[in-house]
């Protein structure tokens, strides 16, 4: 029943029959089933499940049951849980694979069934070590393979010593420690210990496998030196990969005659110290993939190298080579792969392979013109190239003629003249257009297609002018859209509300106007993470609705995907090669470029506009946003206290504004925060106290005459405290609000004495009297409850001034000015309204900071101009 289109659930009790002895349900990806307790003394010998939807776990004593059992293949299923420790009984297995499943734990010891031949355990999550005496038995194991899963500690030395073994695949896990020493074999074909943390050198002995045809040690910690002079032992050798290691890679060019060496098909020895390209390589027929990047080769490229006829895959990028020996008259038919880039070659731009699918010629000195021609040669190509380069003229048309091209990148150039309108046009397989840092004119052509292929358009650092084109709308798959710094004058371009995949907005220093808000145009970005919408001519408000949408910017830490993870295109469906997005942004009063983008990354950059109104509150959702610049506008009203629940935020730039009020004292909490600038807006009262906040210079709270304490230069006074710790007079006069049941209840005795009182009254010794003795007992009370008070002998004196004492509203102090009348009264000094009242049920003071100072004005002025604020 191989791959027969089986579908359903699979009966469990076929499993189970006793006198079954092969079951083959391959390659029926909609059959789903589980595995049943197997009965003792079944007849089952071969089970092969390889490609079925089965799942579960494999019961750990039942299947030790099938003692006849001699081939088990359960691939590419989705079985969880452990390896039972009964497959150890099961000694007529000759034949193992559960590979590409989701067992865990620890490997087992097959060493009673010495008839293995094949033991494939790979892409699993098995951890642990693996024990030495598990594999001395095993002495007719042919194959065995357990990479890409979490097995640590050393390798057994036990595993070199089999006699049969020909595959052994240890790649992708996490052993580590020294090799130890090879003995003489001549069975072993391919051994695979790359991805590791293998360390010290390679030992010498690994020559003594003289039959090896695959050696792959890339990606590890090996130390010392490598003489490539020594493979000339290993006869049978075709594909060698050291790359990525900590090694010095040398080669004795002192021999004429390069025959002795082996006839390698693939050799990668990337970031290995080499210095100049191995002279043996030149007799090379066969080579077909060479990768020597990431060296220290310099001077030039050899003319030999391009009539390696086999020759599909060129890499010798990041090295210093500077020429090209001439003449290049012909390249191998089947070169693919060229990558050039980061050197410091110069002059024209190299011929291209007609069956190129991989150009990349970037970084580099080219300063010719881009030939007119070059699209024929894009046939094939898949991605393409130029970047940073000194290349001129214009972009040629032919450009547009690549049928498969999914990646063009000609940025950092000095390349001028309008875009070809063909370039827009190409649709179904343009995924990254990158023109960005030239010196491009004219106007985005406006032809993109229906079936608008683009995730990322970056046109910025151009020349480009005109209107926004309304076609790009069609691009539903952009991702990243940076137009910045060009001439582009239009209004905010709604019709970006309804592409949802975006999430890199740049629309920085370019003549948009107008209001951001769309309301005839519906749609979401939950995806969006950098927002740069800087030095353009915005105004209105900010719409703190559409900010309810960016739900990548809400993610809590935890929630967040990998800061392992960036902004990338897949340039090959099944490949391991990416495009690379890259963007500059103004973080932390900085420029920076940032050559990946991390998906945990998110920024909003709206400085240098005319937005006007207040900050939303809805900015203190986005509690993932590391950077937030809202300078240079026209914003007004308090800072929202919600910024205070941006625990991730870096970088908060609010200078330049009108904002008033206090900084709220939940920016204390903002421990992440590394730049912070409130400069010349017109806050006032205490800087809130942190250890993060006393960092900053005294610069970040210049421009704002209300603002003191540290780590300003202003220090606090009674008329510009925060709330928080209130001038005294205040807070002994909310004494007297809390004290309240304490005054009733000596009413209560009062009333209770009115008689007595009363009949005191009636003489004027008894009168005298009871005045006296008031006057003592509230020089005593009053004092302690915040009140001053004055005798009846200081009224007596001071008659004349006993309008001048008014509510606790004014506060009168010292001053050395110039008398001026009014009206109502002479004044002297600076009169301060406080604007306050006392708020029982907050306990507290609440105080209106726009009341301001002003020199003796009349009475009634201050009467029309305070103002309390209401609880």
């Amino acid at each position: 029943m191989v791959n027969s289109g089986l579908h359903g659930a699979f009966p469990k009790k076929i499993f189970q029959v006793p006198t079954l002895q092969t079951i083959d349900l391959s390659d029926n990806a909609q059959l789903q089933g589980s595995l049943p307790e197997f009965p003792k003394n079944g007849s089952l010998r071969s089970l092969v499940l390889n490609g079925a939807n089965f799942s579960g776990q494999l019961f750990p004593n039942s299947i030790g049951n099938l003692k006849f059992l001699s081939r088990i293949d359960i691939a590419n299923c989705n079985f969880t849980g452990s390896i039972p420790r009964s497959m150890e009984d099961l000694t007529q297995l000759v034949y193992l694979d559960y590979s590409a499943n989701k067992f865990n734990g620890s490997v087992p010891s097959f060493s009673m069934a010495k008839n293995l031949t094949l033991i494939n355990l790979s892409y699993n999550q098995l951890t642990g070590q693996i024990n030495s005496l598990h594999w001395e038995n095993l002495t007719n194991l042919v194959n065995l393979n357990l990479r890409h899963n979490l097995l640590d500690g050393t390798i057994p030395s036990s595993l070199f010593s089999l006699p049969m073994l020909q595959y052994l695949y240890l790649s992708n896990n996490h052993f580590s420690g020294q090799l130890p020493e090879f003995a003489n074999n001549s069975v072993l074909d391919t051994l695979d210990l790359s991805s590791n943390k293998l360390e010290w050198s390679i030992p010498r002995s690994i020559l003594n496998i003289r039959g090896l045809k695959i050696l792959l040690l890339y990606s590890n910690n090996f130390t010392g030196y490598f003489l490539l002079n020594d493979i000339q032992q290993l006869r049978n050798l075709s594909n060698l990969d050291l790359s990525f290691n900590s090694l010095s890679i040398n080669y004795n060019d002192t021999n004429s005659y390069h025959s002795s060496f082996p006839k390698i098909t693939t050799l990668k020895l990337a970031s290995g110290k080499l210095r100049r390209i191995p002279g043996f390589l030149r007799n090379q027929s066969t080579l077909s993939t060479l990768d020597l990047s990431l060296n220290q080769i310099h001077g030039e490229i050899p003319n030999w190298i391009w009539k390696l006829s086999s020759l599909s895959q060129l890499n010798l990028s990041c090295n210093s080579l500077v020429t090209l020996e001439g003449p290049l008259l012909e390249l191998p038919p089947f070169l693919s792969i060229v990558d050039l880039h980061s050197n410091q070659l110069k002059g024209q731009i190299p011929m291209l392979p007609k069956l190129a699918t991989y150009l990349d010629y970037s970084r580099n000195n080219f300063s010719s013109s881009i030939p007119a021609d070059t699209g024929d040669f894009l046939n094939y190509t898949v991605f393409f190239s130029l970047a940073s380069n000194k290349l001129n003229g214009s972009i040629p048309k032919s450009m547009c003629k690549g049928p498969y091209l999914q990646v063009l990148d000609l940025s950092n150039n000095s390349l001028s003249g309008p875009i070809p309108q063909c370039l827009t046009t190409i649709s179904g397989t343009l995924a990254v257009l990158n023109l960005r840092r030239n010196r491009l004119a004219g106007s985005i052509p406006d032809g993109f297609p229906q079936h608008c292929s683009l995730k990322t358009l970056d046109l910025n650092g151009n020349q480009i002018g005109g209107l926004f084109p309304k076609s790009l709308g069609n691009c539903t798959m952009l991702e990243v859209l940076n137009i910045g710094n060009n001439q582009i004058r239009d209004t905010y371009p709604c019709l970006l509300k309804q592409i949802s995949s975006l999430r890199v907005l740049v629309l920085r220093s370019n003549r948009f106007y107008g209001h951001m808000g769309c309301n005839k145009t519906s749609g979401t970005w939950p995806k969006l993470q950098i927002v740069d919408i800087a030095r353009n001519s915005f105004s209105g408000e900010i719409p703190g609705r559409c900010l309810r949408t960016w739900k990548a910017m809400m993610a809590d830490e935890s929630g967040a995907e990998s800061k392992t993870n960036h902004l990338r295109f897949q340039v090959l469906k099944f490949s391991q090669v990416y495009y690379q997005d890259a963007i500059t942004v103004t973080n932390k009063g900085l420029e920076m470029e940032w050559v990946k983008i991390l998906t945990v990354f998110t920024y909003i950059d709206i400085s240098c506009n005319n937005f006007n109104g207040s900050i939303p509150a809805e900015v203190g959702k986005l509690k993932s946003l590391y950077g937030l610049n809202l300078s240079s506008n026209a914003l007004t009203g308090t800072i929202p206290p919600s910024l205070g629940n941006l625990r991730q935020l870096e970088s908060l730039d609010l200078s330049n504004n009108s904002l008033s009020g206090q900084i709220p004292v939940e920016f204390a909490g903002l421990t992440f925060l590394s730049f912070l600038d409130v400069s010349n807006n017109q806050l006032v009262g205490k800087i809130p106290i942190s250890t993060q906040i006393s960092t900053f210079p005294a610069e970040s709270f210049a421009g704002n005459k209300g603002l003191c304490g540290p780590p300003s230069l202003q220090k606090c006074s009674d008329t510009n405290m925060s709330p928080n710790a209130a001038p005294k007079g205040r807070d002994k006069a909310s004494k007297v609000e809390f004290d309240w049941q304490s005054i009733y209840t000596g009413v209560g005795y009062g009333v209770g004495g009115g008689v007595v009182v009363i009949l005191l009254m009636v003489w004027e010794e008894g009168r005298n009297w009871l005045e006296d003795s008031i006057d003592k007992i509230l020089l005593v009370i009053l004092p302690m409850m915040g009140y001053s008070y004055r005798t009846r002998g200081e009224w007596d004196y001071d008659e004349e001034d006993e309008d001048s004492e008014e509510e606790s509203t004014y506060i009168m102090q010292d001053y050395s000015g110039d008398e001026i009348d009014s009206e109502d009264r002479v004044f002297r000094g600076p009169y301060c309204v406080f604007c306050s009242k006392l708020d029982i049920s907050r306990k507290r003071a609440i105080h209106n900071p726009n009341c301001t100072c002003s020199f003796s004005p009349p009475i009634t002025s201050f009467s029309s101009s305070s103002y309390s604020f209401s609880p």
